[in-house]
């Protein structure tokens, strides 16, 4: 029986009993049965509120809400649209919401003291890719010619910022300054483009303890647009480009205002994008509550990936109250496909995967990342040594919660045990970056020395 309907059974029954007795309290330990207070964890805090921005990647949540998986955990959520991610981070912080979408570098930031500082917890990752670099028509025009062309007569990607690189350079000789939006410092919007541009000799710039703009030596001048108000900031001119997520790419396209030219998957296969976040607070008050929302947003994440169901998610997220855009701009990205140039279509069944690759799991090696360019591009001033990664990302993320909630799944018949990970929270190393670098989590210092662009950190001095 359905958990669900469990519960409102066990309602019903204590009104009837309630109502024989004269409205005098009665035990009815005997109406619960043996599976409903196994399956079931004592909660907490059952009035819930959740903050999101409206981006596609925030489908776990609507969907946990939608389709009931937050109820069957006795949970009662709002989940409210923030207009940017510094009023989500302030909002989570403060207490005015109890957990949050977010930016999967936010709370290891406000860990490592770049921006407002706070004790944050990552228990659930919600997906991984669904980014990308979109330029104006303009910029592509200029660029186009420089992208090498396949027998098939169609653009080979990834394209390469190499592509790019000319029409930067024409924009510096003619004094002006060449600008590329994205969505906050601390965003793997900002870490990819940064990644995608340096690769191809780029400086996009870099950060400094009196000097938090990230502009210090930049060949583009990067700056903060909000999501939703990228694609008109690009079509006014001030903006010659942006990394977004979904579907705020698809949107350019659809408007005839831009044109995407690389994803995140291109940059990174399969990389982390936006994680679910509580206070270190809210989760020692209420740790059954934060099982629970587990739990539920796990379920989500399946249910996203299960194959036939992503047309009605692309339904419910056109919902006002969720991301808001046309279904057919959700539906270019979220249902297998990408649009780049309009007209040029390519299957990404990749592009947007909720659990899919152990998507759900709050991987250790997966925050290291976002450390290790924190500290490439001066976020985080002063050299660490290895051992400073591995302890700062375990005091944010938690795969202990993640594991409980599902291991519980595991039982109630929800998911498989086969489906958990076997891992010490670190994936194996990968070379999977546009410019074949290899990154070994275990090796922050050795990463980050094996760029060109960027900080150095001597691997055998006396670090802080």
């Amino acid at each position: 029986m359905k958990k669900t309907h469990l519960r409102i059974t066990l309602i019903v029954s204590l009104i009837l009993i309630v109502s024989c007795t004269g409205g005098k309290k009665k035990n009815i330990a005997s109406s619960i049965t043996s599976e409903e207070e196994n399956s079931q964890l004592l909660i907490e805090k059952p009035q819930l509120t959740f903050g999101f921005i409206k981006l596609t990647d925030m489908a776990p949540l609507a969907i946990a809400k939608e389709k009931g998986f937050f109820e069957d955990e006795g949970l009662f959520v709002s989940v409210e649209a923030q207009s940017n991610w510094k009023n989500i981070l302030d909002r989570v912080i403060d207490g005015q919401l109890d957990g949050s979408h977010m930016l999967a570098g936010q709370p290891i930031a406000a860990s490592v003291g770049f921006g407002r500082q706070a004790e944050l917890i990552t228990p659930f990752s919600m997906d991984l890719n669904g980014n990308g670099i979109t330029v104006s028509n303009d910029v592509w025009s200029k660029m186009k010619s420089n992208v090498p062309v396949g027998e098939d007569g169609k653009l080979i990607h990834p394209i390469s910022a190499e592509a790019l690189k000319p029409v930067i350079d024409s924009y510096k000789n003619n004094g002006k300054p060449f600008k590329m939006g994205m969505v906050f410092p601390v965003s793997t919007h900002n870490y990819e483009l940064r990644y995608w541009l340096a690769a191809a000799g780029i400086h996009p710039g870099m950060y400094s303890k009196s000097n938090i703009q990230g502009q210090i030596d930049a060949d583009v001048l990067l700056s903060v647009t909000p999501p939703p108000q990228m694609p008109a900031t690009l079509e006014a001119g001030t903006i010659h480009g942006y990394c977004v997520g979904e579907p705020w790419n698809q949107q350019a396209v659809f408007k005839g205002i831009g044109v995407p030219v690389v994803t995140n998957y291109d940059i990174w296969k399969n990389n982390p994008e936006k994680v679910f976040v509580m206070t270190k607070k809210f989760v020692e008050q209420y740790p059954n509550t934060a099982v629970a929302v587990t739990k539920a947003l796990i379920r989500a994440g399946k249910w996203l990936d299960t194959p036939g169901n992503r047309e009605e998610a692309v339904e419910i997220l056109s919902m006002s109250e969720y991301v808001g855009a046309d279904e057919v701009v959700l539906a270019n990205s979220m249902t297998g496909t990408f649009e780049f140039e309009k007209g040029d279509k390519r299957d990404m069944p990749d592009f947007n995967v909720f659990y899919r690759h152990h998507a759900t799991y709050p991987f250790y090696s997966d925050g290291i990342w976002f450390l290790t360019q924190m500290r490439r591009w001066g976020q985080i001033p002063e050299s660490k040594p290895t051992e400073w990664y591995d302890s700062k990302i375990k005091e944010i993320y938690k795969p202990d919660i993640w594991t409980k909630a599902a291991d519980i799944l595991v039982e109630e018949g929800y998911l498989e045990a086969s489906e958990l990970p076997k891992t010490d929270g670190y994936k194996p190393a990968t070379t999977d970056f546009i410019d074949g670098k290899k990154y070994d989590a275990k090796d922050p210092l050795g990463y980050i020395n094996s760029f060109s662009i960027g900080n150095k950190d001597n691997k055998t001095s006396d670090v802080q």
